[in-house]
């Protein structure tokens, strides 16, 4: 049985905060990032920027510069990753899930899509999928349905929710509850039957597969690891995910991506626009 560290005084208290210097945990940030391993190919140390885990009921956010990776791996099989894309240099500008869906004639995002913001222009594409599947449909848990299917679904109880999680990670910008919008969902799949009805792909995702998307634009990032809206499995139900993220040069113009469809090269055309003001 291990001894409870004496904290009864702030002598103590010190002391026992000392000695717990360099212990590490799963979901601590790796600092400085240029310290992360097991890189992808080609990826240098220097480049990058963010290493850490999301834990089941996690959340992290980041500003990423435009050209930058984000590479995110489901590292158990069975994570959840409510996502949220903010233009960083003026959020007022964010994802529309709506647009993203109608611009691209197509609401099953995969290897090539486009985050859209609600002023035409590229957040993010899907550079790399392994997974093939990722809900725009269903958006995120919130406490009242965290409590109808658990019992309890407060932010800092047992089960929280993607939407109080994604106010916490929003905190931290200066932005509030009037600035949470429609996400998506990585890594868990939905399909809509003829009838309309929403249901959930089960074993859609497996151990390992990654999905990497690339900022067309500085980007806030908000993220949050909590079990599907439309999971009716009993018990909380999700697994860590790994971000890494690192330096790239901003899109050329003959990337395949960019000129794959009339719609979204005037989305990226939308971004380039920006830069030029």
């Amino acid at each position: 049985m291990s001894i409870p560290a004496d904290t009864s005084t702030p002598l103590a208290a010190r002391e026992h905060a000392r000695a717990m210097a360099g212990t590490r945990v799963e979901t601590m940030p790796t600092l400085p990032a240029r310290a992360a391993r097991d890189l992808p190919p080609g990826v240098e140390p220097d480049a990058v920027v963010w290493d850490e885990t999301i834990g089941a009921g996690g959340y992290a956010s980041r500003v990423l510069s435009r050209g930058t990776t984000l590479r995110l791996t489901n590292v158990e099989g069975d994570a959840c990753l409510g996502l949220l894309v903010y233009n960083a240099d003026q959020p007022v500008e964010r994802l529309n899930v709506a647009d993203t869906v109608k611009v691209q004639w197509n609401a099953y995002l995969r290897e090539g899509a486009l985050l859209l913001s609600d002023m035409g222009r590229v957040l993010m594409s899907i550079r790399e999928d392994e997974m093939g599947q990722h809900d725009a449909f269903c958006g995120c848990s919130s406490e009242r349905s965290n409590r109808a299917r658990y019992g309890d679904g407060a932010n800092h109880g047992p089960y929280p929710n993607a939407r109080d999680r994604f106010l916490l990670a929003l905190a931290r910008h200066g932005l509030g509850r009037k600035d949470v919008m429609p996400n998506v969902n990585l890594f868990k799949g939905v399909r809509i039957d003829d009838e309309g009805a929403l249901s959930l792909v089960a074993e859609s995702s497996r151990a390992g597969a990654h999905v990497e998307l690339r900022a067309e634009m500085n980007v806030l990032v908000v993220m949050a690891n909590t079990p599907h809206v439309l999971d009716d499995r009993p018990g909380y139900h999700a697994t860590p995910v790994r971000v890494l993220a690192w330096r790239g040069e901003p899109t050329p113009e003959d990337d395949p991506v960019r000129n794959a469809t009339p719609e979204g090269l005037r989305a990226f055309l939308n971004s380039e626009d920006w830069f030029t003001r």
